[in-house]
């Protein structure tokens, strides 16, 4: 996988009180990624990025809400998350991320 479509799949992490937790007690954590990634592609991003070794990728589409506007009503856009399960006595640090 090229360097391009590695910082394409992969759009950052997902930060909320439940992404914390998992990251605690599973050794999982959370990342918003491409609608239009696989998991294949997913596993091998976070791999090759934070050289960890990755366990097994879920993927969850969510979708959009509807808000209420001045002008009417209006979606927020779909996106895609990844929970990342990680080998035992691996750790990801978002803060020496190349």
């Amino acid at each position: 996988m090229n360097q391009e479509r590695i910082f394409k799949v992969l759009l950052g992490p997902h930060v909320s009180e439940k992404a914390t937790v998992l990251a605690d007690s599973k050794n999982q954590f959370v990342f918003k990624v491409d609608t239009t990634a696989t998991k294949l592609e997913i596993k091998k991003a976070v791999e090759q990025l934070f050289n960890v070794k990755v366990k097994s990728v879920s993927t969850l589409n969510v979708k959009g809400k509807t808000k209420r506007t001045m002008r009417g009503l209006g979606k927020r856009n779909d996106w895609k998350k990844a929970y990342i399960s990680l080998e035992a006595g691996q750790d990801i640090d978002f803060a020496s991320a190349e």
